[in-house]
């Protein structure tokens, strides 16, 4: 079970694949971004000085496409401020300075799932409300507000859910440990994914790299009630086999049209850690607030995998993990393949945020070159690895020059920004980035993003 194109980089899961999610005590404050999702940024319906309390919805917009946002903690609203972001630069967030008389720190409860989890004692219409009231959204890097994304009165109808279990991306581990530690709260959010959209075959795609977690996952669903028609499918351990399109490729051997989206062809693809949420959302009507965070890479100097509230900032993480190592150079918010280097450490974690990677100097700079540019060889490696099918290196050279028609003729947003291309070059041009700034530029000129 493949997909054409894709590359081989170090894994580097030695780092935390057996580390434990550690709940962590609460900061003395955190800031919680009113866009941490696709679609209308939410509006604060709370104001300096208030009081709140944890769990309370505090950002929300009357759109389809959009998710609320709650107070991980109890305390009071310090300021509503532009803070760093990790995708759009800079976005407003609500701060809120930690109350230590009133706030008490949240822990997951995957004890509280067995393998008798019955999802037929809710409705459709009671998952949907408890999804899209707990502001759920794709925790997996894309953050699509999860409630449009499973809507079962959708078209196409839904005939087939995969659930994105490879985490093919280096260093990160937090899906993994979900899947080994938190196995019964996670089958039974597959569960009521499958109850709320009407779909009998659900396919659990983990990479054959993680036999642990292959072996886990079978063990629970042979065990549990009502598993039948969900299927562990090992594909093959290959970045980016965790893409959505070229996940389906592997399992059903089917294409997603260029420009469209798993639902066009009547495909539901969800994340681990977004189908835990759920479970959580449904049974317990808690709001999404806490996520696993994999706080990782050479440049830290404890890594490990973290339970912690969503609007911690970056550096707070670091601290707790005893702080950077003498040769750390780059921090990243996600991995690195796809993740976003930052240089504001007060960069606050979103639910999509599902790790931190510290790299050292010595692990991004190629010995010979020393990560110097040269010139394109023309060799045609960034074509042969491309999973999206696309002339990476002629999109990057016409952005480079400002020619934005030819880079979309060249269908520029085809491209689903996985770093094959910038991996494997031998001349270290940073394809990727090109591309990237090129989809910025043109989404500014037609007032899609903010400058």
């Amino acid at each position: 079970m493949t997909f054409p194109g894709g590359v081989h980089p170090p894994d580097y899961k030695e780092l935390t694949e057996n580390c434990e999610i550690t709940p962590l005590a609460h900061p003395k404050q955190v800031a919680v971004m009113l866009s941490q999702h696709i679609g209308a940024i939410c509006k604060p319906l709370v104001a300096k000085r208030d009081t709140v309390t944890a769990g309370q919805l505090i950002g929300d917009v009357d759109a389809f496409v959009s998710a609320p946002v709650h107070s991980p903690v109890s305390g009071t609203v310090k300021d509503i401020v532009l803070q760093s972001h990790p995708v759009l630069g800079r976005e407003m967030a609500i701060v809120i300075d930690v109350d230590p008389e009133t706030d008490t720190q949240k822990f997951p409860c995957p004890e509280k799932f067995d393998e008798n989890f019955d999802e037929k004692q809710y409705s459709a219409a009671q998952i949907g409300d408890a999804i899209r009231n707990a502001g759920i959204v794709g925790m997996g890097g894309a953050g699509f507000p999860t409630r449009v994304k499973v809507d079962p009165g959708a078209k196409p109808e839904k005939r087939a859910i995969i659930v994105n279990a490879c985490e093919c991306e280096p260093f990160i581990t937090c899906d993994y440990r979900v899947m080994l530690e938190w196995t019964n709260q996670f089958i039974a959010g597959v569960k009521l994914v499958r109850q709320i959209s009407g779909c009998d075959n659900v396919y659990i795609g983990i990479e054959d790299n993680k036999p642990k977690a292959i072996a886990t996952v079978k063990e629970a669903l042979a065990n549990g009630k009502g598993c039948e028609g969900i299927e562990v499918c090992p594909v093959k351990t290959k970045y980016p086999q965790g893409g959505e399109r070229q996940l389906i490729k592997s399992i059903l051997d089917e294409d997603v049209p260029a420009g469209g989206i798993p639902p066009m062809i009547g495909v539901l693809v969800i994340n681990v850690c977004t189908c835990a949420a759920i479970a959580e959302a449904v049974v317990f009507n808690e709001p999404l607030t806490h996520r696993v965070v994999t706080v990782t890479g050479e440049g830290i100097n404890n890594p490990g995998n973290f339970y912690v509230p969503v609007g911690t900032s970056v550096s707070e993480l670091i601290d707790l993990c005893g702080g950077l190592t003498e040769g750390a150079s780059k921090v990243l918010l996600g991995g690195p393949m796809m993740g976003f280097a930052i240089a504001d450490l007060s960069t606050p974690i979103t639910k999509t945020g599902g790790a931190i990677t510290v790299l050292t100097k010595k692990s991004i700079t190629r010995a010979k070159f020393e990560n110097r540019e040269t010139a394109c060889i023309r060799c045609g490696r960034c074509l042969d690895v491309c999973p999206a099918n696309i002339n990476p290196t002629k999109i990057a050279h016409a952005v480079k020059f400002g020619h934005f028609d030819i880079a979309q003729q060249y269908h520029m947003n085809t491209c689903i920004e996985c770093g094959c291309c910038s991996y494997i070059c031998p001349a270290n041009i940073e394809i990727k980035g090109y591309i990237n700034t090129g989809k910025i530029l043109v989404a500014r000129e037609k007032k899609r993003m903010p400058k």
